[in-house]
């Protein structure tokens, strides 16, 4: 990649759209999917430092998310059926990503790249924080699955079902939290969400 690229190359995110097999009433970019995983990881680092009395670092979490997808502005959106089929694709993909990312970097001044490396991919040294970007990325695969739900496509049925056995199966107590508490509100219409002015 040409130098000082990289930021430019992070606006085409919103070319990339998301559920391509699907039958979409409402389509999603990474864009709008990444400030959303961000919203979520970040609620999640909160509830784990405000409810359960933990140490998280919920920033920290607000920029993985931001930046999780990245990669996929040189890979594209691979479905997760596709993508976790076999091993064999599983693997292919990761070394995929870690050649994405490392072409994303060269777009960055060599001195900025260790920051942004760690950002792109998970890191040993943060596997941690990961786990709850992950999981955050999962609930707004749920999210997207619900509100297609809500407005009549049934295409959304079965990735509905199986993203929030995903999301469950993870059994992590901040998601529980956010699954009860906020999780509710995504499938309501704005007046359900206002309180009257007034009152």
């Amino acid at each position: 990649m040409k130098n000082n690229q990289f930021f430019a190359m992070l606006s085409r995110m919103k070319y990339i759209n998301r559920w391509g097999q699907m039958r979409n009433t409402i389509h999603e970019n990474d864009m709008e999917h990444s400030l959303e995983v961000a919203f979520i990881a970040h609620a999640l680092g909160v509830i784990n430092n405000e409810v359960f009395g933990g140490n998280m670092n919920a920033e920290r979490l607000a920029v993985l998310g931001m930046y999780h997808d990245c990669t996929e502005i040189i890979t594209g959106d691979m479905p997760t059926p596709v993508k976790y089929y076999s091993p064999v694709i599983r693997d292919a993909y990761k070394d995929v990503e870690v050649a994405a990312r490392d072409q994303l970097l060269t777009g960055l001044p060599e001195n900025f790249r260790e920051t942004y490396s760690s950002c792109l991919l998970s890191t040993e040294e943060e596997q941690d924080l990961w786990i709850y970007v992950k999981a955050a990325d999962k609930m707004s695969a749920w999210i997207k699955c619900l509100q297609e739900l809500s407005m009549g496509n049934q295409d959304f049925a079965e990735a509905a079902k199986s993203t929030e056995a995903s999301v469950r199966k993870m059994n992590l107590r901040e998601v529980n939290y956010f699954i009860e508490h906020f999780l509710p509100g995504y499938t309501k219409t704005l007046d359900e969400l206002m309180e009257p002015v007034g009152r």
